[in-house]
C-alpha cells in the first residue's frame, strides 16, 4: 500500500506515472496481473497518489477481486474525497459482491462527480436491485406488523377468559409444570407447551440458555437449581442453545448462560453471565419480593 510518510521527489512522481502508462497499456492488451505489479510499484514510489489508488482499483475490479478494488477505492477516497474514479470503483466492486445499496449510493456520488455511460449502466442495474430489496423489506414488516396485531389478539383474549375465574387453575397446566425444579426443554414445541402452561396459571418464568461445551454453564447449574428449589411458584426452564437454535435466534441469544425473565407470555429482562446475584434480583424483581 506504500509509505504515506515517503517524501516526494519529481524523480519518484516521474517514474511513478511512467509505471501508470505502462499499466494502462497492459490493461489495453489485457495483462491485468501485469498491470497490477505496475501500479503497485507506482503506489510504492507515489503513496499519496489517489490517482493510482483508484487506477490499481480500477484493474482488481477487471479482475473481480472486490475486496481488493474496495480497499484501494477506500485510500484513493481517504486522500481525494472528490475522486469520481475512487467511487465509481468502489461502487463497481459493490456491485460484484451483490452489496447493491452500498454500490448505488457510490455510484451515484460518481455520477454527480463525473458521469459516464459505464456508471449509468451499472447504476441503473443496482438501483433496481435496491428497489427489490425495498419491496422485500416492505413486504416483510407488513406481515411482521400482521402477525403482532394476531399475537396481541390472541392475548386480549386469553386475558379475558382467565379474568373469568382467576382462583381456579388449570390442573392440565399444573401437569405440565413440576414446582422447585428445573425442567429441561428439547423441542421448541415443548418448550412453548411449558411457557403456554406458565401464562395459563400467571407464574412467572425463567429460561435458561445453556450449552454442553459452555465452562461458565457448568458453575451456573447448581445455582440455577437451587434457585428453583428456593422460589417453587417461579417456573425454572432450561434450553440448550444447539438443541433450541431457533428460538435462540428469535431471542438474539448472542453467548451463554443466558437467562429470559418471561411474564405473562412475554420477555421483560434477560441476565447473561455467571452472577447469581443479578440472576436472583431479576426475580425477586417481577415477583415482587425486592
Amino acid at each position: 500500500m506504500g509509505d504515506p510518510s515517503v517524501e516526494i521527489s519529481e524523480e519518484r512522481c516521474d517514474a511513478a506515472q511512467l509505471l501508470k502508462s505502462k499499466a494502462m497499456q497492459a490493461v489495453a492488451e489485457n495483462n491485468l496481473e501485469e498491470a497490477i505489479d505496475y501500479l503497485t510499484e507506482a503506489i510504492l514510489l507515489y503513496p499519496s497518489s489517489a490517482i493510482l489508488y483508484a487506477a490499481r482499483a480500477r484493474v482488481f475490479v477487471k479482475m473481480r477481486k472486490g475486496s481488493a478494488a474496495i480497499r484501494d477505492a477506500d485510500t484513493a477516497l481517504k486522500i481525494n474525497p472528490n475522486s469520481a474514479t475512487g467511487y465509481k470503483s468502489r461502487g463497481m466492486a459493490w456491485s460484484l459482491m451483490a452489496q447493491w445499496e452500498a454500490a448505488a449510493s457510490d455510484l451515484r456520488l460518481a455520477s454527480k462527480l463525473d458521469y459516464d455511460e459505464e456508471i449509468y449502466s451499472i447504476l441503473t442495474k443496482a438501483e433496481s436491485n435496491v428497489r427489490r430489496i425495498e419491496e422485500h423489506r416492505n413486504k416483510y414488516e407488513r406481515l411482521r406488523k400482521e402477525k403482532e396485531a394476531r399475537r396481541i389478539q390472541r392475548e386480549k383474549h386469553h386475558q379475558s377468559e382467565k379474568s373469568r375465574d382467576p382462583q381456579v387453575e388449570d390442573p392440565n397446566s399444573l401437569a405440565v409444570l413440576r414446582d422447585g425444579e428445573v425442567i429441561s426443554t428439547h423441542s421448541s414445541d415443548e418448550l412453548e407447551k411449558k411457557l403456554k402452561a406458565a401464562q395459563n396459571l400467571s407464574r412467572v418464568v425463567v429460561l435458561y440458555f445453556t450449552a454442553t461445551w459452555c465452562g461458565p454453564c457448568r458453575t451456573m447449574g447448581p445455582v440455577y437449581t437451587s434457585l428453583a428449589e428456593k422460589y417453587p411458584k417461579v417456573v425454572f426452564l432450561k434450553a440448550d442453545i444447539d438443541e433450541l437454535n431457533d428460538i435462540a435466534h428469535r431471542l438474539n441469544v448472542s453467548g451463554v448462560p443466558t437467562f429470559f425473565l418471561v411474564k405473562d407470555g412475554k420477555e421483560v429482562d434477560k441476565v447473561v453471565g455467571v452472577t447469581r446475584i443479578g440472576l436472583e434480583t431479576m426475580i425477586k424483581r417481577h415477583t415482587g419480593q425486592l
